[in-house]
């Protein structure tokens, strides 16, 4: 079984900084990609930054520039770092990984069970 955790959301101002982190744990022979992607009330889900295997990184162009993506050494635990917070980043906030467990040939995808970033003041 593979659980994906996450933790550090909460309630910033406009402006402010949150980091989030996210820990894959289980049976996990391969890291493809792990990432970050959020859902705002009645929007669809998106994706917010990605890192794949090589290190490369993806960002939305809405986060350029003030989120940052990284990751641990085990390649297994994955940080945002969200600078200038704006209150469109109010949202769910879900980390996935592209994995390969033990029992399987293929990759599959594998959802957190979200944390809420709330931007207010």
């Amino acid at each position: 079984q593979v659980q994906l955790v996450e933790s550090g959301g909460g309630l910033v101002q406009p402006g402010g900084s949150l980091r989030l982190s996210c820990a894959a744990s289980g049976s996990i022979l391969s890291v493809y990609a792990m990432g970050w992607y959020r859902q705002a009330p009645g929007e669809k889900r998106e994706l917010v930054a990605d890192i794949i295997s090589s290190g490369s990184t993806i960002y939305a162009d809405s986060v350029k520039g003030r989120f940052t993506i990284s990751r641990g050494n085990a390649k297994s635990t994955v940080y945002l770092q969200m600078n200038s917070l704006k209150t469109g980043g109010t949202a769910v906030y879900y980390c996935h990984g592209r994995l390969v467990v033990a029992g399987k040939s293929s990759s599959d995808d594998y959802w957190g069970q979200g944390t809420q970033v709330t931007v207010s003041s």
